[in-house]
């Protein structure tokens, strides 16, 4: 069992956002390379044999694309002016990130609508879960409402779960280390908005795999 207490000199906020940047764009470069390498086909004389091959890498690549910008808008961005958001919105979300995982989502939330820290929450939880089963599985993604406070659970089921250990530095509000720097600024960021609003985010490693879970005042 994990605690999220403060470490003794937490990263600066600029170097938090520049581990985020270099997050989101690791994430969109690959899809954005896959666009142009398929544009790169369509226009190459010599490949017009591929034509089909090429309109379907640009078609796929392109909705990978838009699923993860959508996602990244809400899980890690200020999403316009939103300050609650419906739950059937927030499971599309997820499932347009999880139709480029290995992992399978499953998903059953208890209240119609959360607000922005709950719903970053289970965004990038569920991310966090589907990203410890990279061969698959299912991952398992739960909210109650709890007195004033939103209770979210997020297990990762099947497979062979792995777990990072700056993923769960990350959640503690602890340095990197040596680790890499994208898996453990989501982390990070999940514990820094968890904590500033009054919340408080663990994991529970086993034999078994890993439950993330967290504690939102609704």
């Amino acid at each position: 069992m994990m605690d999220d207490a403060p470490p003794a000199a937490a990263p600066r906020t600029a170097e938090v956002a520049a581990f985020l940047a270099a997050r989101m764009c690791h994430d969109f470069i690959s899809p954005a390379s896959a666009i142009v390498s398929g544009l790169d086909l369509l226009e190459d004389p010599t490949a017009q044999d591929m034509r089909e091959d090429a309109m379907n890498l640009i078609a796929s690549s392109a909705r990978k694309l838009a699923d993860l910008l959508a996602f990244t808008r809400v899980a890690f961005g200020a999403s316009a002016s939103a300050e609650t958001f419906d739950v059937r919105d927030l499971e599309k979300l997820a499932r347009g990130v999880f139709a480029h995982m290995r992992a399978e989502l499953d998903w059953s939330l208890e209240p119609d609508a959360v607000n922005k820290p709950a719903a970053r929450t289970l965004l990038n939880l569920a991310q966090i879960t589907g990203a410890a089963l990279p061969t698959g599985g299912v991952a398992e993604v739960r909210a109650v409402r709890r007195g004033d406070a939103v209770a979210i659970a997020a297990e990762a089921k099947g497979g062979k779960c792995r777990v990072r250990p700056e993923v769960l530095a990350g959640l503690r509000g602890e340095p990197r280390g040596e680790g890499l720097h994208g898996h453990w600024v989501q982390a990070y960021y999940v514990h820094l908005f968890v904590g500033d609003a009054g919340g408080r985010v663990f994991a529970e490693v086993s034999d078994e795999g890993v439950v993330f879970a967290a504690s939102i005042p609704a």
